[in-house]
């Protein structure tokens, strides 16, 4: 079976999107008809947002699905960064459909059209149930997978869109001011950038390979230091594959010690990586003293002719 390979809680995760994807594709229909019916660009822009909920729910739980697909000799380290990809997609699309509602909520504020403030306000409030549902259903696990966090950011942005809305739609109810349509929208707009900013700000650190936001290199080599046996470390270097997947290098000098020493030494640094800085796949190269350079961070250039 192809789906053979899927554990089970990630098999569950995927059934969740599923249904939330369902819907909301349902819902983007009729907030489409109501947002044309009731001259609202704050509820078309809630279901522009939509679809790219339905779009960010579709390649979340591909990327699920092929994340869990088994390392092989052409992809050594798995699918794990097929989460990571499609999260810097989402994370993208929030940002362009952001710039493509700030255009739009210019030309309304330039010339405000008269809104149907009760279907804002009645299409609004069933949004926002909507979109509490939906996000709740992908929320398990989303503080530890950046790709399901990007698909539960983009759920959330429509609870508090629409939320913006609905008070739009009151305040219009009562008041006929009807440039509040597009500032909410622009509101909903900036509210999207800053989810979307945060994303793509992680996703691309780790597509570079850059050192996790908490870990302190300066402590961690500190704590090295203080295992047993350890007289330095050199050519360190330490990434994520995904949010949740750590991986760190480094070479280890130590006195001449026989092999089984050696292997208590690696085993020591490997708990002491798990436990203070959630580092669970280290690769220890073991050195004696004197034998190598002493440079922290290695210079790849250097060993390349250019």
């Amino acid at each position: 079976m192809a789906h053979e390979h899927i554990p089970n809680l990630a098999r569950s995760t995927t059934r969740r999107l599923a249904l939330s994807l369902g819907i909301t594709l349902a819902f983007v229909v009729v907030e489409v008809l109501a947002g044309i019916f009731a001259n609202s660009l704050a509820l078309l822009t809630d279901a522009a947002h939509n679809i790219t909920d339905v779009l960010a729910l579709a390649l979340t739980g591909w990327a699920l699905w092929v994340a869990n697909k088994p390392a092989h000799s052409g992809k050594t380290y798995g699918y794990h960064r097929a989460g990571i990809l499609v999260a810097l997609v989402n994370s993208t699309t929030l940002a362009v459909i952001a710039l493509g509602i700030f255009y739009e909520a210019y030309k309304r504020f330039v010339n405000p059209p008269e809104v149907q403030a009760d279907v804002l306000i009645w299409v609004g409030l069933a949004a926002v149930a909507v979109n509490l549902v939906t996000a709740l259903l992908v929320r398990r696990g989303a503080e530890h997978d950046l790709n399901l966090r990007s698909a539960f950011l983009h759920l959330m942005g429509d609870v508090l869109s629409t939320v913006g809305a609905v008070i739009a739609g009151v305040v219009i109810r009562f008041t006929d001011w009807n440039w509040l349509d597009p500032l909410v929208s622009v509101l909903i707009g900036f509210l999207i950038l800053w989810n979307a900013w945060g994303i793509l700000r992680e996703s691309l650190d780790i597509l570079m390979e850059s050192t996790p936001a908490d870990i302190d290199v300066d402590r961690l080599v500190a704590d090295l230091l203080t295992v047993e046996g350890v007289r330095g470390v050199h050519d360190l270097h330490v990434w994520s594959v995904t949010h949740s997947v750590r991986t760190l290098s480094a070479h280890v000098v130590t006195d001449d010690v026989t092999l089984r020493a050696g292997a208590r030494i690696q085993a020591s640094i490997a708990q002491l990586l798990a436990d203070r800085f959630q580092v669970r796949h280290a690769t220890l190269q073991l050195e004696c003293e004197d034998c190598v350079p002493a440079d922290l961070y290695c210079d790849i250039n250097a060993n390349h002719p250019h």
